[in-house]
């Protein structure tokens, strides 16, 4: 073996024993750097004759390109072992099911909502929306509320920024403006009709949506949802109140051996007022009354404020809660778990 075979052989060696990419560089730069083996044998032909260079420098080549091949494949060897390191590191079980994305649902208060919405719409109803940014005028006066009733104290309601001192802004604290709202453009769109003296289409709305009071615990949240009814004729009565919530709350129920009640009480915007009590007969609630809405006929002042006679035109008005329905509904007994965020809760209702 002459000198050159030996100068490749050891590279191959040196090149086999490097066990990260580092040592190979460095065994690379034995033979093929500036400084190495090779390098110094390409300058040594300096000093050779013409004839001598050219058969000496094809061997150098010779053996520098073995070296290279040699190099390139160590490289290689270190690459692919890394990579095999790698996988066997990130390896995935493909016999395992996939990762799959949990099913969403909607939350159980808005499922009583578009419960809601789609029985009286059954019956008739429109569905209306407003904002929840209400103005004094609408939020009180309007209803028949005095300036003295505590509902307009601060402890009670959230008053916010706009407005002036004698007409504040205010976070809606039913959805009783959107009966005013609603008849008030019910009546323009009619008014050429009323000022001839002809009827007018009944008003019948229901008004679900957002609403804001000061108060806090296990059956109140200051953020709440409220559904306001409406129905506006010359021929209703009482009794149309009675039949059309009667069939409300036996179809969201399910129950139409459920009872209803109408106790006494007072509302400022409704006179007589009325509140109303459902009684299960079966199931773990049964025999107990159980409070579920406030109503009444609209006060003559209500009605005057709508833009309407109130000699001529009667009407009930009644306000629900959606979040108490849907406690009753599913047996929930603490409303702040609607609004905690827990997916543990809230994934029951899917």
């Amino acid at each position: 073996m002459n000198e050159l075979d030996a100068l490749v052989a050891g590279a191959r060696e040196s090149f086999a024993l490097a066990a990260t990419p580092a040592d190979l560089e460095n065994a690379k730069a034995r033979y093929l750097g500036k400084t190495g083996r090779i390098t110094e044998l390409m300058k040594g032909l300096a000093a050779l004759s013409v004839a001598e260079k050219k058969t000496h420098g094809a061997a150098i080549n010779l053996a520098k390109q073995a070296i290279e091949d040699a190099l390139g494949n160590r490289r290689q060897a270190l690459a692919d072992a890394e990579l095999e390191t790698q996988l066997k590191a990130e390896a995935l079980d493909v016999t395992l099911p996939g990762r799959q994305r949990g099913q969403g649902g909607l939350h159980p208060v808005s499922l009583t909502l578009e419960r809601i919405e789609a029985i009286f719409c059954s019956q008739g109803f429109e569905v209306a929306e407003g904002p929840e940014i209400e103005s004094d005028w609408f939020n009180f006066t309007a209803l028949n509320t005095p300036e003295d009733h505590p509902a307009r104290s601060m402890h009670d309601t959230f008053y916010v920024e706009g407005g002036s001192e004698k007409a504040p802004n205010l976070l809606r604290t039913h959805t009783s403006p959107m009966q005013i709202r609603h008849a008030v453009q019910h009546v323009k769109c009619y008014r050429a009709a009323l000022d001839a003296g002809l009827s007018m289409p009944e008003i019948r709305v229901i008004a679900p949506g957002r609403t804001y009071r000061v108060d806090s615990d296990a059956t109140h949240s200051p953020m709440f949802h409220q559904c306001e009814g409406l129905w506006i004729g010359e021929n209703v009565s009482f009794k149309d109140l009675k039949v059309v919530f009667t069939d409300f709350c036996r179809t969201f129920f399910e129950s139409e051996d459920l009872v209803l009640r109408f106790r006494p009480s007072f509302f400022p915007f409704t006179e007589p007022s009325a509140e109303i009590d459902i009684q299960f007969q079966r199931g773990p609630m049964a025999g107990r009354w159980l409070e579920v809405a406030g109503s009444g006929q609209v006060h003559p002042n209500v009605v005057r404020n709508m833009g309407l006679d109130p000699e001529r035109y009667i009407g009930f008005a009644f306000g629900m809660g959606p979040d108490r329905l849907t406690m009753l509904r599913y047996g929930v007994n603490d409303l702040r778990l609607f609004f905690d965020g827990d997916v543990r809760f809230l994934s029951q209702f899917r």
